[in-house]
């Protein structure tokens, strides 16, 4: 299988940073801001950027875990059903300027599922969109991120793979490889 390397360890730490400096510019002490993690996978991006936020400005941001399987287009035309995750939000998010966050940006059906099961917290002031990458080229929905690592140009036949050391890989690292073929 082919492997090219998106992003290293040393550039997912650099663009965390970037991203803290970013929500702190224009979130300035986070009073009505909140982050919310996409389950399953931006759930770990989120606690990178919550302990970082920490590290750099001394604010504790409130942060929760958002699942959207129920809210899904494609919930109930799977063979086999998706298994929901855990929803933790232990606010109102009603007012307030809510930073969803996800690894990967392909085709925005999970960013809209989100923002329909976000709804039943209380009706946010505004929400952005924070994604490590960005696949351009793919939407089905007309989503774009406020802030993203990077982005890339990607075919339907591949896979964007990110890869954290706390999940058992040897380093953090961003991979596109080539979706594996299923022989008949």
């Amino acid at each position: 299988m082919q492997k090219r390397l998106v992003l290293d360890q040393k550039q997912i730490s650099i663009t965390l940073s970037r991203f803290c400096h970013q929500l702190i510019e224009n979130h300035d002490d986070f009073k009505d801001t909140i982050l919310l993690g996409l389950q399953p996978r931006g759930t770990l991006v989120l606690d990178r950027i919550v302990e970082r936020l920490k590290e750099i400005s001394g604010i504790e941001v409130p942060s929760g875990r958002l699942d959207a399987t129920f809210h899904r287009d494609d919930f109930r035309r799977r063979d086999i059903p998706l298994k929901a995750n855990e929803t933790r939000i232990d606010f109102l998010i009603e007012n307030k300027k809510v930073i969803l966050v996800d690894d990967v940006l392909y085709k925005g059906r999970s960013v809209r599922a989100a923002m329909d099961a976000m709804i039943a917290f209380g009706r946010p002031q505004k929400v952005e969109l924070m994604v490590l990458i960005d696949r351009k080229f793919t939407r089905d929905y007309p989503i774009k991120p406020d802030y993203f690592g990077r982005q890339v140009n990607t075919l339907e036949s591949q896979y964007v793979s990110v890869e954290w050391a706390s999940q058992g890989f040897e380093e953090d690292a961003i991979w596109i490889t080539e979706k594996e073929v299923k022989s008949v």
